[in-house]
């Protein structure tokens, strides 16, 4: 493409372009002029010196053929890295200089009489490089043609989506995978036709070679083929697509029905879930001919990995089966976990999300919810408990006082009656009265703001009935000692010396 450079599929410049186009009719005609050769040959029956002759004459051309071209291309890279700005090209470097012992090779044959074997030499030089480039050139329309036809914006995507209720990344990920199927598929042809000058009969051998791909190939008394592995695929999407409507149904339509809570519900959801995934995974290794009996041995074997590299992840994963089938921290509790505090969101086979309140998400290991202390402030019951501790003189009607906390606590809506608000007096010390207080919510998230409520407004009324609250203010005073001031002995040793300062 010298004259329209935006068609080119492989990335050359014009330069290279203008350089090598010359060359690739010359391979036509040559290629061309061979199989005229060989078929008069065949059709005349020439004598054996005239075909040797002949083809010394190719093999000469071959060579040559490839000697021009890659002297073009020295010209040109002996031009280009003139320039300040010329990219290192080491891949083009290698493949120049094996193109030129490939030529080396072949010439030096020539030259020792093994015409046949330098003929060879050149014409799969040239085989190689037309059907390279023509791979080259599939490789990228089949990779075009499958991600445009296979896209979400595209006709067929729209109407897949819509249609069938697909998701776009759906539509885009079967494109991708499309394109690289096709080209493993084109990759293996080119193969079996690189290989053609080594010996077969034509595009049926080609044929016989792929069929036999098709078979299979016996690995450990198991046949693994293309077909095997196609089935297996498709048996996997239809166990998912199954686990995923029966999930559907049970979180739709069972679990609702019964009795359970959320917390309980979601257990039921995530054991049934992976139940599912691992039936259909077997099922899948079944139809590609693996029994169970093999996949017993095959955990059996890597169960010892398991136990050193995967530990902690089996740890958190049996720890999460035990939070789900003991359910002593459900969706919903209220939890303290070393300094943090917050509702517990999600409960994963692998870790735990608490939401905190600062509206952040602490993700938990459920190993750490296992083996380490926890208070869960819902678990056993859903109420909260306030509890105000407040001191007053000595001199002060601690009955009144009892009164107005009592009417504080009544005047809450926040507060429970039942269990009714209780406020003791905990202790007489220091001149002081200690009472301490308690009260019940229906939460303990709404224990804080109750609480707070509750203290606004004891202070509100101490201050109307000239009531003190809190402590007895301390003083700190520091006394110097004169120089006259006598100095007071060190106290006795109880071990029977003087105590030193």
């Amino acid at each position: 493409m010298r004259g329209s450079p935006s068609w080119r599929i492989a990335p050359i410049g014009d330069a290279l372009a203008a350089r090598l186009r010359p060359y690739s009719f010359l391979l036509a005609l040559l290629a061309g002029f061979a199989i005229a050769i060989d078929a008069g040959h065949s059709a005349i029956g020439t004598s054996a010196a005239a075909r040797t002759a002949t083809a010394a004459l190719l093999a000469l051309a071959h060579i040559l053929l490839i000697a021009a071209a890659l002297f073009a291309i020295g010209r040109l890279r002996a031009e280009t890295n003139g320039a300040e700005d010329a990219p290192a090209r080491t891949g083009l470097a290698a493949v120049t200089l094996f193109a030129w012992g490939v030529a080396a090779v072949a010439l030096l044959a020539l030259a020792a009489g093994y015409i046949g074997f330098g003929l060879s030499v050149g014409q799969m030089a040239a085989w190689t490089l037309v059907l390279g480039a023509a791979v080259y050139l599939a490789l990228a329309a089949i990779d075009d043609v499958a991600t445009t036809v296979f896209e979400r914006s595209s006709p067929l995507g729209l109407a897949l989506t819509r249609g069938l209720g697909l998701r776009g990344g759906t539509v885009d990920q079967f494109g991708v995978l499309l394109s690289g199927v096709l080209r493993v598929l084109l990759a293996v042809l080119a193969l079996a036709l690189w290989l053609l000058p080594f010996g077969g009969s034509g595009v049926a051998d080609i044929f016989t070679r792929l069929g036999d791909l098709a078979r299979g190939i016996q690995v450990g008394g198991v046949t693994i083929s293309p077909g095997a592995i196609l089935r297996s695929v498709a048996v996997l999407a239809i166990g998912l697509t199954l686990v995923r409507g029966f999930m559907r149904w049970l979180e739709g339509r069972y679990l609702p029905a019964t009795e359970l809570d959320g917390s309980g519900r979601n257990s039921v959801s995530l054991v049934a879930r992976y139940v599912g995934i691992a039936l259909a995974v077997i099922w899948a290794l079944a139809s590609l001919g693996i029994g169970v009996e093999r996949i017993a041995l095959l955990l059996s074997a890597l169960s010892v990995g398991i136990g050193f590299g995967l530990q902690a992840i089996t740890q958190n994963f049996v720890s999460g089966l035990i939070l789900l089938a003991e359910r002593p921290i459900k969706i919903g509790d209220l939890i303290r976990v070393g300094t943090d505090e917050g509702d517990v969101k999600r409960i994963s086979v692998r870790s735990t999300e608490i939401t905190l309140a600062d509206h952040s998400t602490l993700i938990v290991p459920n190993s750490e919810l296992i083996t380490k202390s926890v208070l869960n402030k819902t678990l056993a019951s859903p109420l909260g408990r306030i509890q105000v501790q407040f001191s007053v003189p000595l001199g002060t009607d601690a009955a009144r006082v009892r009164r107005l906390v009592l009417d504080a606590f009544a005047n809450e809506e926040a507060v429970l009656a039942d269990p009714a608000p209780s406020a003791f007096i905990d202790a007489i010390i220091d001149g002081r009265i200690a009472f301490n207080c308690f009260a019940h919510v229906e939460s303990p998230r709404a224990a804080y703001g109750a609480r707070s409520n509750v203290l606004l407004e004891l202070l509100t009324r101490f201050r109307a009935e000239g009531i003190e609250m809190g402590t007895v203010p301390q003083r700190l005073e520091l006394v110097t000692a004169s120089p006259s001031d006598p100095v007071p002995p060190l106290p006795a040793d109880p071990g029977g010396g003087t105590a030193r300062p």
